[in-house]
């Protein structure tokens, strides 16, 4: 039987879903989404400022070039870590695959930029985020695999709420140096942690048919 966490996580899961659902009508029946309408006038000021020079450098910490050498590394390290080839897969898999289904997301929605910006990697198609979906994944599926090896809750937590803020301000970087809708970037983070948990119970269920003793 399941627990009441499982039931409330698949609540909201469709939750999450049926919002995307909307947004996605409404952006290939060529409307515009109210969230936008609302937030554009506030980032097209931000041009040319100190808070635009920050997150233009933050973005980075999400791009292909950062993440690609990142998620290697990561991987090894977890093999190091656990011993074990299969949280270092799951991790690097994980990773590389959310890349793929956000590219198969953008071009089933093909949604337009609000601008092309070459050098920060916003090109081609606007929903929903890679720079917001991709570091979900990857940076939540560390941290769900150092909370396994850390001794400490105290440090548990920092990891946890450090990676999570930085998750936040990648993606919220590309609204603010104005390459993707803020409804792109929600979109992201929503894709991204469906696929997150989705990863994370796939992992834990292999363990369970490897290790069926321990579960």
């Amino acid at each position: 039987m399941w627990h009441r966490r499982n039931y409330f996580v698949l609540f909201l899961l469709m939750a999450l879903l049926l919002a995307i659902g909307i947004w996605v009508f409404r952006i290939i029946s060529g409307k515009v989404l109210y969230v936008d309408q609302l937030t554009r006038d506030f980032v097209e000021k931000l041009d040319d400022t100190a808070v635009f020079t920050f997150f233009r450098w933050v973005t980075e910490l999400g791009s292909g070039t950062f993440l690609t050498p990142f998620t290697i590394l990561m991987a090894l390290v977890l093999w190091f870590l656990f011993r074990d080839w299969l949280p270092a897969l799951v991790f690097a898999l994980g990773t590389l695959s959310s890349h793929g289904l956000n590219i198969l997301i953008k071009h089933l929605v093909e949604r337009e930029r609000p601008s092309i910006f070459v050098a920060a990697n916003a090109e081609g198609f606007s929903f929903p985020s890679g720079h917001a979906m991709i570091p979900m994944v990857c940076y939540g599926l560390l941290a769900y695999f150092l909370a396994k090896k850390l001794t400490s809750s105290r440090a548990v937590l920092i990891a946890q709420i450090s990676l999570a803020l930085l998750v936040f301000m990648i993606g919220i970087s590309r609204y603010i140096i104005n390459v993707h809708y803020l409804t792109d970037v929600l979109a992201g983070f929503i894709f991204g942690f469906i696929y997150l948990i989705g990863l994370i119970y796939l992992y834990e269920w292999l363990q369970y048919l490897r290790y069926p003793s321990q579960g």
